[in-house]
């Protein structure tokens, strides 16, 4: 397959509050498009604010806390930490504190 290269912008807005898919193997939801069998999703979290991604028993999730903090499935986490998901069903964000998080869906 040949190399290629694509670049998109995603404002805040989309990103507050939720996950936002912005890396696809097909391009969905108008995500930039990878040649691997991934998605990766950003969001950013204040008190009160929660989100959700199920997880298909196939797969495992990678959460990455960019900075802030926030709990992910009732474990409080903090800048720079992360959490390999193996078996869970879904993952739950909340409680963030100026948190930026990066989830990754992979097989």
């Amino acid at each position: 397959m040949p190399p290629s290269y694509e670049e998109k912008r995603f404002d805040a807005v989309a990103k507050r509050g939720r996950l936002r898919l912005v890396a696809s193997p097909d391009g969905a939801e108008d995500s930039v498009t990878i040649h691997q069998d991934a998605r990766i999703y950003v969001g950013t979290f204040e008190s009160g604010q929660h989100a959700s991604l199920d997880v298909k028993s196939n797969r495992r999730a990678y959460v990455h806390i960019v900075r802030g903090e926030i709990e992910v499935n009732d474990t409080r986490l903090l800048a720079g930490d992360a959490a390999k998901l193996e078996g869970a069903d879904t993952i739950r964000l909340a409680n963030g504190r100026d948190a930026e998080v990066m989830v990754f869906d992979l097989p």
